[in-house]
């Protein structure tokens, strides 16, 4: 009950505002991130192991599986099934885009015979949270990486080149329902507070039982090539079906991190 009044308390304070230009310039760090994870590979595939399921990886705002590359390799090294989105580059709500998503999710479910997990990042969070909400049947966990689905659409340093690319306002509802609203599945959002491009606020939900928030020190661009990013996503696709926990911070954990209480 506390973490809920402190979550509505926030959300009724002052409008949250885009990233600043020093936040902005800070972006260039998604290159060493995706190198640090290179030399750190070794170690990081004595993590978490998988079980096998099928995973769906959607790409950002006008990015295409390529971008989710290391990620999938990751997954795939790690013992999981991963799939890319195969829609080409992600240009927002168009026609047809999430109804061929919603059978993509169908269809790994119906092959393997199990749950599958869908990881968005940024913009593809958006998509994964609306999978998970519109097919908790065959979805077993969501997971999102610098994804807004709370606060102003403007709180972003990407809204005017979404609605370049997108034919759309970034205001207008229309495409996806209510989007803080957390899907019934165990869903995790991984944000940084040094995004540049996205406000960390809007990436803020409401701690549950099935419902978390983990705080990592990356880009926003480097995101989903970043080693502590990749080793969360690892941690969280590990948890039994039926028996998710929240991700914990005990003793290395600390220093890699953040507490994600300070964002309440």
């Amino acid at each position: 009950m506390q973490h809920a009044q402190t979550f509505n308390r926030h959300a009724t304070q002052a409008p949250i505002k885009a990233p600043g230009a020093h936040l902005m310039a800070l972006e260039w760090r998604a290159p060493f991130e995706a190198f640090s994870s290179a030399a750190l590979w070794p170690l990081l595939m004595q993590g978490p192991r998988g079980d096998g399921h099928s995973v769906l990886v959607l790409p950002g705002l006008a990015a295409s599986d390529s971008s989710t590359g290391t990620l999938r390799r990751f997954l795939k090294k790690r013992g999981y099934a991963p799939h890319g989105w195969d829609q080409g580059r992600n240009l927002g709500p168009r026609p047809g885009v999430f109804e061929a998503c919603l059978e993509r999710v169908h269809e790994l479910h119906r092959s393997s015979g199990h749950k599958i997990s869908v990881i968005g990042w940024s913009l593809g969070g958006v998509y994964a949270r609306e999978l998970a909400k519109r097919a908790p049947e065959a979805v077993r966990c969501a997971i999102t990486l610098g994804t807004p689905f709370t606060g102003h659409p403007k709180a972003s340093n990407a809204w005017r080149f979404y609605e370049w690319v997108s034919g759309r306002k970034a205001d207008d509802p229309k495409g996806f329902g209510p989007l803080s609203e957390a899907p019934s599945v165990p869903t995790t959002s991984i944000y940084s507070r040094s995004d540049g491009v996205v406000a960390w606020r809007c990436s803020i939900q409401q701690p549950g039982a099935r419902t978390e928030n983990i705080e990592v020190r990356a880009s926003h661009v480097g995101m989903g090539a970043h080693p502590a990013v990749l080793y969360a996503v690892a941690d969280r696709l590990t948890q039994p079906e039926g028996q998710w926990q929240a991700f914990h911070r005990d003793g290395v954990r600390r220093l890699i991190y953040g507490d994600a209480a300070r964002a309440l």
